[in-house]
This record gives structure tokens, sequence and C-alpha cells, in this order.
């Protein structure tokens, strides 16, 4: 058997303190993250509306955050507590189980090794050994959940990221089509003016309003293609 199955035995007599103290940890971490989230979320939608709506829902809004935070609160408390508690009754476990093993002993091993040494071993080491016990795993699972959270979070910002660039290159091509346009616009605007004589001696005053008004109705268009494109983002990033 591996030093590590027979560290977890150890556990085994407190099992149901040790699922509810990680339980209890998953709580405290999924509250620290969701906080922040919350605010974003009501920053975008409520505290945009009048007045009398806001002081309608914060009330609601308050009152369910004030009994996360104090389930949070209970939670601490029992993972300061009852943690403690468990780590020490493993520290008793593990001493007991120590102190049986040195009274097995040979002659010789005791002939070998300095009683100071074996005492640190019975007292301190077991010591930090049950603190690890107690917060090692603690640590690591609330660590892991407010990364996992984070990285859920980041995720979406990478897919806004590649929303907006998305979004960008559609637009810079809108904006190359309208500076097109606005060329062919001018190019014939050019034509005209530059060649008015030729025009009015020719009476072709009609055909030139023709080619303008072709030029000129279709930047108004493009013109709305942009914002449009424009208005999608701003919707898609208040939505998130």
């Amino acid at each position: 058997m591996s030093t590590f199955q027979k560290f977890i035995q150890y556990y085994k007599p407190y099992k149901k303190v040790f699922i509810f103290d990680l339980i209890c940890a998953a709580f405290i971490s999924l509250v620290d993250l969701a906080y922040p989230q919350i605010l974003r979320s009501l920053t975008k939608t409520l505290f945009l509306k009048d007045a009398s709506m806001i002081l309608k829902t914060l009330p609601i809004i308050g009152g369910i955050l004030f009994i996360c935070y104090i389930f949070q609160a209970f939670c601490k408390y029992y993972v300061s507590c009852q943690g403690h508690i468990m780590g020490a009754q493993m520290e008793r476990d593990m001493r007991r189980k120590l102190f049986d093993h040195y009274e097995n002993l040979s002659f010789s091993y005791y002939d070998q090794h300095n009683t100071g040494q074996m005492m640190s071993r019975l007292v301190s080491d077991l010591f930090d050994i049950s603190e690890a016990a107690h917060h090692g795993p603690e640590n690591l699972f609330i660590s892991l959940v407010k990364i996992v959270g984070s990285f859920i979070f980041l995720a979406i910002v990478l897919l806004m990221i590649f929303f907006s660039a998305k979004q960008n290159r559609k637009m810079q091509a809108t904006f190359l089509d309208n500076r097109r346009k606005i060329g062919d616009v001018n190019a014939s605007l050019q034509d005209s003016l530059a060649g008015i004589r030729i025009v009015q001696s020719f009476a072709n005053e009609d055909i030139e309003r023709e080619k303008f008004r072709v030029g000129n109705e279709a930047f108004p268009s493009v013109i709305i293609i942009v914002l449009w494109e424009v208005f999608r983002v701003e919707i898609h990033f208040s939505k998130e």
C-alpha cells in the first residue's frame, strides 16, 4: 500500500464531515465568483431603468445577496471550525498509531535513533501533516473552483473578442466599399462640373443629373449598412 493510500484511510471516519467541508468551500468560491458578475449584469440592465423600478427591485436583489452572504458566513465558520476539528482528530489518530508502532519496535531501533527526534515526529511533524490534511484538499478545491469559473468567464471574453474581430472585418469591408462609392460620386461630380460648358452646349443637364442621382443615392444606403453593423455589435455586447 502506497503512502498516499495510507494517508487517505485517515479520512474514512470523517468522510461526511470532509464532504460537507468541500461543499461549503465550493459555495464560498461560487459566491465570490457570482458577486462581481451580478453587479456587472445589474449595471447594464437594472441600473439603466427609471428610479422607481430600481428602488422596487433593488431590495429584492439585496435581500437575496444578503442571504447568500449569510450562508457563506456559516460555510466559512464550518470550514474553519469543523475542518480544524477534523484535522485535530486525524492528528490524534495518526499519533496513536505512530505511538503503537513505536511500542512494537526493537531495542536496536532505539539504540540507533535519538529520542528527541522520535518525539518531534510524534508531536511537531504530525501537527504539520494534520494541517495539510485539513487545508490541503480544501484550498485545492477552492482554487480549482475559482480557476475553472474564471476560465469560463475568460472563454466568454474570448468569444466576444472573436465576434468583435469578425464584425470589424465586415465593417472594414463596408467602409472600403463606402469610400469607393464616394470616389465614384466625386468622379461623376468632377466630370459634370469641369465640362459644364459642353453639358450646357448640348443640353445634357438631365443626363448629368441622372448620373449624379445614381451615385448620390448609393451613398446613404452604405451609411445605413454601416450603422446597422455597429448597432448589431452594441446589442451583442449589451446582452453579454
